[in-house]
């Protein structure tokens, strides 16, 4: 199960989700600071990056469920 949404705003998920940030940057993708994050969607940016939308989505739920996990273990 994805915790982000496709047409959620990509500057929305680096605020909301700041540990995401390294799963752009993983992905060769420079949203991170980019003028036009807070214009396109996660869609948007899959598909001018090449990259496939699902597996996308799987590295960003990844990466919050992990933060998520390491926070409520503290």
């Amino acid at each position: 199960m994805s915790l982000i949404d496709n047409s959620l705003l990509v500057s929305d998920i680096l605020a909301k989700y700041p540990q995401t940030a390294q799963v752009f940057l993983n992905h060769q993708m420079l949203c991170v600071g980019c003028l036009v994050a807070p214009f396109h969607t996660i869609a948007d940016a899959c598909l001018e990056h090449g990259l496939d939308e699902d597996a996308f989505l799987a590295d960003l739920t990844r990466a919050i469920a992990t933060t998520n996990q390491t926070k409520s273990s503290v």
